[in-house]
């Protein structure tokens, strides 16, 4: 080994090492201004479980970095890049004491609603972030969104940073190409992708971005790899977040967590979500090819006519 891997090697170890200290001291530093309760009352046990949390996200980088698991230790780098980012707000809201006086969603609402638009851009952009470079799901995102600015509001927003993140995400793909989608998505899940959707890119990618459990962030720079054209998957992009963004945040806003029936709706939307996302994965050709055929008696029936 020469020093240049030996300098590599030091250097993204020292990353995972850096980074999560950096999420330790952020997050421990904000619970001691026990501006909320609960923080107060149980400081000790918090600072206890974040040091052992970071230290086990720390471990675990290193060890994949080690042994080379490739994909984990760079979806860890991200993660704990997003923890970086949600340690130092934390610690910006307890130092200025402005978590204190949030203590309720419609307190929450009027506080963004005496800042202005610059809410609603930092919401957006976050949203634009979140698909790009932020491991965080969509329907996090939403649904955070939805608490802060209420359905429609959060819809639009929402709607358009994932859009325009989703637009920029397919640029990556087809214009810089194999090399850099591969060393975001990971070489072996991508050529799989690649190998799966080969053929069928417009019939399955469509249904898999309408599936909340299918990686569609990462389906979007594997979808500027595929033979897919900017017409069909701007158009595409543009329906099937609308239908999802606008769905979740109106299911959060309508279905209530606090209640038996809205616990059993959510867990009867939970299992379909889930059985769909099964039954695409495990028949994505016959879903194909059936509705390859149907389009294809479709035609030859009207042109009969």
């Amino acid at each position: 080994m020469n020093r240049v891997d030996v300098l590599k090697h030091t250097v993204n170890i020292l990353a995972v090492v850096l980074m999560s200290a950096i999420a330790f001291l952020f997050l421990a530093y904000g619970f001691s201004y026990k501006n909320i309760g609960f923080v107060a009352a149980n400081f000790t046990i918090l600072v206890a479980v974040t040091g052992v949390l970071c230290t086990a996200i720390m471990l675990a980088g290193i060890i994949f970095y080690c042994f080379n698991i490739t994909s984990p230790y760079r979806l860890l780098v991200c993660v704990l890049a997003f923890i970086d980012v949600c340690a130092v707000v934390f610690y910006a809201l307890c130092a200025s004491g402005l978590i204190s006086k949030i203590n309720s969603v419609d307190a929450l609402r009027a506080y963004i609603e005496s800042t202005g638009a610059w809410a609603a851009v930092i919401y957006t952009v976050f949203c634009f972030l979140q698909v790009v470079m932020l491991p965080v799901p969509g329907s996090v995102a939403v649904a955070v969104g939805t608490a802060m600015f209420g359905p429609f509001k959060c819809s639009l927003y929402s709607f358009i940073g994932i859009v325009t993140g989703s637009i920029v995400a397919f640029a990556i793909g087809r214009w810089v190409g194999y090399r850099a989608v591969c060393w975001i998505v990971g070489k072996e899940s991508l050529d799989k992708w690649l190998k799966k959707l080969k053929g069928r890119d417009y019939l399955i990618l469509s249904l898999m971005f309408l599936l909340p459990l299918f990686p569609d962030d990462i389906l979007c720079f594997v979808a500027g790899l595929s033979s897919m054209t900017w017409g069909y998957f701007v158009i595409m992009i543009i329906i099937t977040r609308a239908i999802s963004v606008f769905t979740s945040a109106y299911s959060f806003e309508l279905i209530p967590f606090n209640t038996w029936w809205g616990i059993l709706i959510w867990c009867v939307i939970v299992a379909l979500v889930i059985a769909s996302f099964w039954a695409v994965c495990k028949y994505y050709k016959q879903i194909d090819d059936f509705i390859k055929n149907k389009l294809k008696l479709k035609n030859a029936s009207s042109k009969l006519k």
